[in-house]
């Protein structure tokens, strides 16, 4: 038996492809930024989301958990990062087979300055999203 859905207007579908017309903006936008600082879109989503970890759950499995990554995939961008010198490795004092990832001062300097640009654009974007939210009532 399939599940019936509720029946969508014109206005609907309007929204829902300016919507994600206006996040596709904002994604390109991210990139072109972090390209600018010699990134990958990955790796400046990767520094954000190990800034914002409280500080024993900044792992490699926080990583792919937080990127949607296979394990693997995220060893390999976690990889990349220290050869960049934007991440060091600790080993955990509770389990010597994990470790803590931490972001280096240059990676803190750049994340800050890539952070306050994409802080602008959201702010610059707020009324356009509020709009389209307030469209799907």
């Amino acid at each position: 038996m399939q599940a019936e859905h509720p029946v969508l207007e014109d206005e609907d579908y309007g929204a829902l492809a300016e919507f994600r017309f206006a996040l596709r903006q904002f994604q390109a936008f991210s990139g072109e930024r972090a390209a600018e600082k010699g990134l990958t879109p990955q790796q400046h989503q990767a520094l954000l989301a190990l800034r914002a970890a409280p500080a024993q759950e900044a792992t490699v499995g926080f990583v792919a958990r937080r990127l949607l990554l296979k394990p693997h995939s995220a060893t390999g961008l976690v990889d990349r990062l220290e050869k960049l010198g934007l991440v060091t490795r600790h080993a955990m004092a509770t389990d010597r087979r994990r470790a803590r990832l931490q972001l280096t001062p240059s990676a803190l300097e750049l994340l800050a300055s890539l952070s306050a640009t994409h802080r602008e654009e959201i702010r610059r974007l707020r009324p356009l999203l509020q709009n389209l939210l307030e469209r799907f009532g």
